[in-house]
């Protein structure tokens, strides 16, 4: 799949998710197999590109290219302002957030919020695509509600304003991330514009993957909440859309070592206090499947050193099934 001058290694894509898609959670999942992947979304209020958690968000030290940097926010000049000033800090290509469906994005009328007014959008990108010389993409929902399913128009506006890539959550924003994703909205997506088209929305393993690519025609898939805690589904649906084969599931030794080696590059990126705190989420992602994990996630929710962690995490995947280290 091509975006811009840009040749991605295969169709599939990890999607920006706030708090999760880090420098060394893309990284990883790049390594796992993902042809691309974008950043959290970085807000284009620039009172806050100082703090300490976008200058974090605008890390991009060592990621294989392209670097995709999601932006939002509803500002048509503050939008431009915020893709020329990501692309000065590495940004290779700026995606627009128009499908967050959160609360505290769209009370602001941002994120999915935006596709109540096409015009706005227009403006939106128009100036950010005249603002850059880098590819910029956007990612919307179907519509606002099951009642106001605008997909189709948007995307003809995006094609018609130079967006290069266009990435469709399968449900609205009224529905969240409540019942099943639509699919045939995708298609008509697909089939009424020339840019590629992304899919988005419940794709959880290899079959699915497939079947969603058959349904809705599109160029690519977007992959979020399935690779939290499992990196290998990148691999998994490459492998079996290669080959049309299963693979089994990575061995406990595996998952530790790749476990181990997520936490100490979250250390190093975040530092020991934070990185311990932020490590929490993801341990409990990863060790999910396994049995009997409650009494192991309360304790590493407890730890505060990072060699405690690491030392629990190690205890659980030496006996999965209840062994803890004393507290």
């Amino acid at each position: 799949m091509e975006i811009g001058p840009y040749t991605l290694a295969n169709q599939l894509i990890l999607a920006p998710m706030a708090g999760v898609t880090d420098r060394p959670f893309r990284s990883l999942c790049v390594r796992m197999g993902a042809g691309m992947a974008v950043s959290e979304m970085v807000t284009s209020n620039s009172r806050l590109w100082h703090t300490r958690k976008t200058r974090l968000r605008l890390d991009h030290s060592g990621e294989q290219q392209p670097r995709s940097v999601q932006i939002a926010g509803t500002d048509p000049v503050q939008m431009a302002e915020a893709a020329r000033f990501n692309v000065d800090n590495g940004a290779q290509i700026i995606d627009i957030n128009m499908g967050c469906p959160a609360k505290k994005v769209c009370n602001v009328m941002a994120g999915s919020a935006l596709m109540k007014d096409e015009s706005l959008v227009a403006d939106i990108l128009d100036a950010v695509v005249s603002a850059v010389k880098v590819p910029v993409t956007l990612k919307i929902r179907t519509g606002w509600d099951p009642d106001s399913k605008n997909a189709a128009s948007i995307a003809h506006i995006a094609e018609s304003s130079g967006i290069q890539a266009l990435t469709v959550h399968g449900r609205t924003r009224a529905c969240g991330f409540k019942g099943e994703a639509e699919y045939e909205t995708i298609r008509t997506v697909k089939s009424s514009v020339a840019i590629p088209v992304i899919a988005n929305g419940d794709i959880n393993g290899p079959r699915k993957a497939a079947e969603v690519l058959d349904i809705t025609g599109a160029d690519g898939l977007m992959i979020g909440r399935a690779a939290q805690g499992n990196p290998w589904i990148f691999s998994e649906i490459n492998h079996f859309l290669e080959t049309g084969k299963i693979l089994p599931p990575p061995p406990l030794t595996d998952v530790q070592n790749v476990l181990i080696n997520h936490l100490k590059n979250l250390y190093d990126f975040y530092g020991n206090y934070m990185g311990v705190r932020i490590a929490r989420k993801h341990i409990g992602w990863y060790c999910r499947h396994h049995p009997d994990t409650d009494a192991f996630k309360q304790q590493i929710n407890r730890v505060e050193s990072t060699q405690q962690q690491l030392d629990l995490v190690s205890e659980f995947f030496s006996n999965p099934k209840g062994g803890l280290l004393a507290a």
